[in-house]
């Protein structure tokens, strides 16, 4: 990756220890991936599953799976789906698959290199947490993330990210305020003509949903 610092991994093992803390203080919960309600969790699995057709069985990649509640979600909503769950903190690895042992369509890694192409890609939450790290190479960084999730991806993939129409007063240092216009330009120009930008839901971020299937 061009333009990270040379100490960038070790403050990204910052950040899983962030994440850690969040789980060993509230467990497998919406708060233990540091979402603060049900209610914004399934909003934002909401709108990051409308790239998958829910039509037909596909196999899918939660990237930064967490816990695994994405899979609770999918089953009540009548989704047909083959799960590979990756996660690169390991105690939620862990966590996820003890709470889904006995679900032969979901299987988990905390290791990137185990990861085969798969219909579809979705992450939530991923890039809203950057610490320290400044904007401009926490924003290096989730471009090369976007590759991997197009390459690992055969019919579309999904994020989402804080938004910078934030109002000012409430955004903290400690987050990753994105511009959805330069996302959603990224993701036209590099990985399909088919994107949508999703910024009509009541909650301060936006999802970007690229459609490869209908190239």
């Amino acid at each position: 990756m061009t333009g990270l610092s040379p100490d960038f991994e070790q403050r990204l093992e910052q950040i899983l220890a962030y994440f850690n803390s969040k789980l060993v203080a509230n467990g497998p919960t919406p708060g233990g991936v540091d979402w603060n309600s049900v209610e914004s969790q399934t909003t934002r699995y909401r709108q990051i599953l409308k790239v998958c057709d829910k039509d037909e069985k596909f196999s899918f990649i939660d990237y930064g799976c967490g816990y695994g509640g994405m899979i609770d979600y999918m089953s009540m909503n009548g989704y047909e789906f083959q799960y590979i769950g990756y996660d690169p903190l390991k105690s939620m690895i862990d966590m996820a698959q003890q709470l889904y042992r006995d679900r032969t369509d979901c299987s988990f890694t905390a290791d990137l290199d185990e990861l085969q192409p798969a219909d579809y890609l979705v992450s939530s939450g991923i890039f809203n947490i950057k610490l320290d790290i400044p904007a401009v190479e926490w924003t290096e960084y989730c471009l090369s993330v976007l590759n991997r999730m197009d390459s690992l991806s055969t019919k579309g993939f999904s994020f989402n990210m804080l938004t910078n129409y934030s109002d000012p007063e409430r955004m903290r240092p400690d987050l990753y305020y994105a511009d959805p216009l330069f996302f959603f330009d990224y993701c036209k120009r590099k990985f399909a003509r088919n994107v949508a930008l999703l910024h009509d839901y009541i909650i301060y971020d936006f999802t970007i949903l690229v459609r490869k299937a209908l190239d």
